[in-house]
């Protein structure tokens, strides 16, 4: 599969744009024009970096308000043209794009378009180039790929060929299964973006609102399913326009975009195995049984201190690892590992992070496939040395930071608590916690969309829809994945400002991060209770929320009192209910939460959240202001 993208698509200058193409693994690259007019060097040399990267320059774009034009505009088009293949036979490419005209002095007409393309055939064919007509979803006369295809048919000229692009094809809900009619020959090139659903001017949408094929909403799966019928063995690129990306890191949205390919073409092959798609065999997505593990990196002083409030939430000491500085703590399925040995990759996160979660495990059917997996989706294989005894337990590193081992049930994996630890012979029944309901992890805004990939990709998880939570200081954007049946879930929090209390954990712990763990319990008055007596001191909740509550639910007044006696938080959908209880921060911000899940409920409480927020601040020195 030859993969492309559009210099458009990520930031930086024409040099750093292609050092981070290359280093994805693209084969190709479109060169925007403007790209190329505000770098300082010639086509020729432009041609030669290129070249020198290991790429390939797949098209140039764009040439704007061609067919249609009367005269005088007309010639001069065909002026405009022919500079633009002077350009082109210097930069080494035979494709340009030429996008359906938007000018107010153009004229209509499939005849009048296909003779303009005729004639424009012949002039690129002297050359020995090649032209790609794309409608644009706001073209004044052709909106259409299905319109854009008859103008280049009535054309018949075997150097006039059409483009697609996912964007201008489904943001206006047209029905990708037209183009299986479409000789495969005849598509020259072929564009993806992504987008999120949202009923908006289309120009606007599609300048600022694009991503990477699964970041989004639109059908792409559909789409790709009936270029694939068509017989197509062209160019995948990707054409974003976004934000976020032309401000962000160019590594990051380049990977990104390679990734986003290799999973796309990947769901196109098994939606459609009767298709020729050119990609390769990879292991399905990874379905995750249980959340294995969670493991601390901490200091001697800090892992006191982080015991001591595992004590208060019910966990006791389960085991000892035999060769390193590492402890085990157990209530039911839920193990919590604490890591400060001074020569494992713990203690270099915990020199950079303080106290953290820089590891989790998770409990697969064949930890070797879900690293074969994770690996064909650009995800990077983590290893450090192994002692005597100690298994080599595959792993990778998520975009995110944090190592994710693969634990299953072969004999080096299946009993490896009790061959590298020592155990202890004690109750580890607690106060009712029974497994890790989902880890909840803090990201920069801009990096959100990244980790949501990275997990899609890559597990065998859906995603919820985009949840907008009220900090007194900003605005926190979040989204959850989850497996059907419920076993793994994580919540991603994307923060713009440092003054929310999501912004302030990670300023100051200078990097995303997991800041907290959700642990279920079958109920939660009896948890709460028994917390009580081991000493859990809960998040206390403002008085008005309970009064609220009861008039807003209409719940007994009874039972509200229960509730505010114990701290606990209360949500109710129309599948069933929501119960939740957090500890007090640790550290920087980092908290843990007890909750129970009634009758269906497959939320996240998101309507708490900002109670949950105000009762944080309360008790911590003002977000925002330096910790010295």
């Amino acid at each position: 599969m030859k993969t492309s993208i559009a210099t458009v698509s990520i930031s930086g200058d024409l040099p750093e744009k292609l050092n981070a193409i290359a280093k994805a693994g693209f084969s190709g690259v479109e060169i925007f024009e403007n790209d190329l007019l505000i770098h300082d060097a010639s086509p020729a040399d432009v041609r030669r970096m290129v070249s020198d990267h290991g790429l390939e320059i797949s098209l140039f774009q764009p040439f704007r308000d061609f067919e249609g034009m009367p005269e005088p505009y007309r010639s001069r088009c065909f002026d405009r043209a022919e500079r633009k293949f002077d350009i082109m036979e210097q930069l080494g490419t035979d494709l340009m794009l030429v996008c359906s005209n938007v000018s107010p002095v153009s004229l209509g007409g499939i005849d009048r378009a296909a003779a303009d393309f005729r004639e424009l055939g012949e002039r690129a064919a002297k050359r020995g180039l090649r032209i790609g007509y794309e409608a644009l979803a706001w073209g004044r006369h052709i909106n259409d790929h299905r319109d854009a295809w008859e103008i280049v048919r009535r054309a018949d000229h075997p150097n006039i060929g059409l483009i697609l692009d996912s964007f201008h094809t489904l943001s206006r809900k047209i029905d990708p299964e037209s183009i299986r009619s479409i000789p495969g020959d005849k598509i020259f090139f072929v564009q993806l973006a992504d987008a999120p659903q949202i009923d908006m001017d289309l120009l606007y949408w599609s300048r600022h609102f694009r991503n990477m094929p699964g970041e989004g909403d639109l059908p792409l799966v559909p789409f790709m399913a009936a270029i694939a019928a068509t017989g197509y063995d062209g160019p995948l690129s990707l054409e974003i326009f976004n934000d976020q990306f032309r401000s962000g890191s160019a590594r990051l949205i380049a990977e990104d975009g390679h990734r986003s390919l290799l999973n796309l073409m990947d769901d196109v092959r098994r939606a459609a195995p009767d298709l020729k798609v050119t990609t390769d065999e990879v292991p399905p997505r990874i379905a995750v049984e249980a959340v294995e593990f969670v493991e601390f990196a901490a200091s001697l002083e800090d892992a006191d201190d982080l015991v001591a409030l595992l004590t208060t939430l019910g966990f006791v000491k389960a085991g000892q690892h035999k060769n390193r500085k590492v402890d085990l703590y157990q209530q039911g399925e839920i193990r919590i590992v604490i890591n400060n040995d001074p020569d494992s990759i713990a203690s270099s996160s915990y020199s950079v992070h303080g106290v953290n979660v820089y590891a989790f495990g998770l409990r697969v059917a064949d930890a070797r496939r879900a690293v074969e997996r994770a690996l064909a989706m650009g995800a990077e294989v983590f290893s450090e040395p192994r002692r005597p005894g100690e298994a080599a337990v595959p792993a990778v590193t998520a975009s995110g930071g944090e190592i994710i081992y693969f634990i299953d049930g072969s004999d080096a994996l299946g009993e490896i608590w009790s061959k590298e630890f020592d155990l202890a012979s004690t109750s580890t029944t607690g106060a009712g916690l029974t497994r890790i309901d989902h880890l909840a992890q803090t990201t920069r805004y801009d990096e959100m969309l990244s980790l949501l990939l990275f997990y899609t990709a890559i597990f065998d998880v859906s995603r919820s829809g985009m949840v907008d939570v009220a900090d007194p200081g900003g605005l926190v954007r979040s989204q959850a994945i989850h497996a059907a049946d419920g076993r793994f879930r994580v919540t991603i929090n994307g923060a713009e400002s440092r003054k929310t209390f999501a912004g302030h954990f990670l300023t100051e712990g200078f990097g995303a991060g997991v800041q907290h763990i959700a642990f279920q319990t079958g109920d939660i008055f009896a948890t709460a209770t028994a917390l009580k007596t081991c000493g859990l001191e809960p998040l206390p909740i403002s008085q008005n929320y309970y009064d609220d509550l009861e008039a807003r639910f209409g719940l007994m007044p009874d039972f509200v009192d229960r509730l505010r006696d114990l701290s606990i938080l209360y949500d109710r959908d129309h599948d069933g209910e929501y119960f939740q209880l957090y500890s007090r921060t640790f550290g920087e911000g980092f908290f843990f939460e007890i909750i129970e899940r009634r009758n269906g409920y497959n939320g996240y409480g998101a309507a708490n959240a900002i109670f949950r927020i105000a009762a944080q601040r309360r008790l911590s020195r003002p977000v925002g202001l330096p910790s010295g």
